[in-house]
């Protein structure tokens, strides 16, 4: 009894000592959820984080997402006959939303280091949401074109925003999980898009509007209550957080956390910070790793429905054109969790093997779909199983900030630039390898995703070895560090020795 009351009487950063281990006895019940290896403390703290931050993450993404893939459904159900949309109108569409989500990445997680991320990240969300109620009345496609690139810029806040705010608070050893399920209510978002404007598309007609603008309707009104969450919910960094439901002992535990892991806190921008960021192999490995994964894949157009909705015999419906193709996303989510999992548990926080995984499952069903004179049921078979390359962004943000764990404002750019630079490549290449014109035979796309998935694995073999390289070299300098302060202590104790002989043998 009095030890309880002492411990609640400690200071909280005296009980985050007490309650934050450095190095967690793992039990089996850890591979099912890492929590159930931690103490009561902690595992409460986790508890209200996870709750509160993962929920609005994954509900944000969510409706993101949603609207992303709105789009793509709406095209297939309706706007492009009743806007006469005909040519390349869709890949434009795309390629503007990019342009505007491009250009906010960086400068927006910028902002997210000096600015709370519960002011900015809200705010951006409600405005992509009006963006998105404006997109039913648009009449013709340039309308559609200015909305759509601003839609992009509101948007750009969100997924690089949240990842630098979940990779403030989790170890390394929870990041992968979170990552993850973070991301995969986006394959949610898609499938339920699917079903969604299968529902939807019985309302047109109702107040003049067809049943394409009520999918935009309808996603908006999904969207704002989400949005406003974020003003409660979203905990901002540890070191700055007033979430109401953290208390200071959570806060001072969330601090001790990160210092564990060696997470830097903010810290101020200079010059030779920036000279550091742009020198080093950090943002251009890992760069390059997001690229290949986020192009190395057919998400840029709806393959899937646009071969269905090509089809003849059988012919078939609006409705089977819209569900069908959600089979591909359930892969995704399937092995998104399966990923995150492992890494994180079996494979001891390893991002790789996943990574190969996927990738290898992509040039499977790229290379099948680019003979295309293959059978229907492999047909089939390729365009869903290609799922299972959707689902590794999380590893990649996860690996991220354990890499770029000793510089804040380094893992806030880099990992813009990760989401960036993949959304630049996706800002024009579908103008060349997914042409509407080809549909739905995309060969040139699919050969293109192909060399890119190729392009991933080979990268992540370059970006393990370089990691692997960074950790021996800062082993070697802090046990050479350890060796100097060692050295001078001896040699310290030494002098005062000496000194004391020197003084008895002036006195005698």
């Amino acid at each position: 009894m009095h030890l309880n009351e002492d411990q609640d009487r400690r200071e909280p950063c005296d009980k985050a000592d007490l309650v934050i281990q450095e190095n967690v006895q793992r039990k089996w019940q850890s591979y099912l959820w890492d929590t159930l290896d931690k103490s009561p403390e902690e595992r409460t703290f986790l508890f209200k984080l996870d709750f509160a931050l993962l929920t609005f993450a994954s509900l944000g993404y969510f409706i993101k997402y949603l609207d992303q893939a709105n789009i793509n459904n709406a095209f297939v159900s309706g706007m492009k006959e009743q806007l006469g949309l005909y040519g390349n109108e869709l890949n434009y569409m795309q390629s503007c939303w990019t342009a505007g989500y491009v250009i906010g990445q960086i400068p927006s997680n910028i902002l997210l280091t000096r600015i709370r991320p519960s002011i900015w990240i809200p705010s951006m969300e409600v405005a992509w949401t009006v963006l998105t109620f404006c997109l039913c009345r648009c009449t013709n496609a340039r309308q559609i074109y200015a909305v759509r690139f601003f839609v992009g810029l509101a948007e750009s806040s969100f997924y690089p925003g949240m990842q630098y705010v979940i990779g403030s608070w989790y170890r390394k050893d929870e990041l992968a999980k979170r990552s993850c399920i973070f991301h995969v209510s986006s394959a949610i978002a898609t499938m339920c898009s699917g079903y969604l404007m299968a529902a939807v598309y019985h309302l047109g007609g109702r107040g003049g509007f067809a049943g394409w603008q009520w999918l935009f309707m309808v996603d908006g009104i999904i969207s704002l209550p989400i949005a406003l969450a974020g003003f409660l919910f979203i905990p901002d960094v540890p070191e700055t957080s007033r979430a109401f439901y953290l208390s200071k002992n959570d806060r001072a535990f969330a601090k001790k956390r990160m210092q564990l892991e060696g997470r830097k806190p903010r810290a101020p921008y200079t010059k030779a910070k920036i000279r550091k960021i742009l020198t080093s192999w950090h943002i251009y490995a890992l760069t390059a790793l997001y690229v290949f994964f986020n192009n190395g894949g057919a998400g840029a157009v709806p393959v899937f429905a646009q071969f269905l909705k090509d089809s003849k015999h059988p012919k078939y419906s609006i409705a089977q054109i819209n569900d069908y193709p959600t089979t591909t996303y359930a892969v995704q989510i399937i092995t998104t969790l399966l990923y995150a999992w492992t890494s994180d548990s079996i494979l001891s926080g390893d991002r790789l093997p996943p990574i190969v995984f996927g990738g290898a499952v992509n040039i499977i069903c790229y290379i099948s779909l680019a003979i295309w004179a293959i059978p229907e049921g492999w047909r089939w078979t390729c365009y869903i199983l290609s799922g299972a390359g959707f689902g590794l962004s999380g590893l990649c943000m996860a690996w991220a900030h354990e890499i770029c764990a000793d510089d804040n404002e380094e893992r806030a750019i880099v990992v813009a630039s990760m989401n960036e630079m993949a959304y630049v490549l996706q800002a024009w290449l579908p103008l060349l390898v997914w042409q509407q014109i080809d549909a739905p035979q995309y060969r040139k796309g699919f050969i293109t995703v192909t060399v890119l998935s190729a392009s991933l694995i080979v990268t992540g073999f370059i970006t393990k070895a370089l990691h692997k390289n960074q950790i021996r070299r800062q082993s070697y300098n802090v046990q050479a560090r350890d060796q100097q302060v060692d050295g001078e202590t001896v040699r310290s104790s030494g002098e005062d020795v000496m000194s004391e002989h020197v003084q008895m043998a002036a006195k005698e």
